[in-house]
């Protein structure tokens, strides 16, 4: 999980994809951080992307670097535990100018029964179970 969380973070933008009915919706997204040995990423209740996760958890990450991609499918499940909020918010200081982990708009999901694929054009998948 090291591996997929490091290159997620050198990425620095991924694109999270998720279902609103039946069309498909994308946007970037740069959070990525391992807290009780589980993928997260957080997001504001207010918006779209919560609601869409909470209608239909699956979801799939996609980022680029440097020749290679990583895609990460599963379901996205929220952890309503203050202390996963307050994990991620710790690991990402510049979250706290927009969010705390008491502001009842903070939101953390984890990947749950997910694969990460690492992919490229010189070299055969390999896949992470998360």
């Amino acid at each position: 999980m090291e591996k997929v969380v490091k290159f997620l973070k050198e990425a620095a933008i991924y694109y999270l994809a998720t279902v609103e009915g039946d069309q498909p919706r994308v946007r970037p997204f740069g959070t990525a951080h391992i807290f009780e040995g589980r993928l997260y990423i957080q997001t504001g209740k207010s918006k779209e992307v919560s609601k869409q996760l909470h209608t239909n958890p699956k979801a799939e990450i996609c980022a680029f670097k440097g020749g290679e991609w990583l895609r990460i499918a599963g379901e996205l499940v929220e952890d309503d535990r203050r202390e996963a909020r307050q994990s991620l918010l710790d690991a990402y200081p510049s979250l706290h100018k927009m969010y705390s982990a008491d502001d009842g708009n903070t939101e953390v999901f984890y990947f749950k029964d997910a694969a990460a694929t690492f992919s490229s054009f010189t070299h055969e998948p390999e896949v992470i179970k998360l």
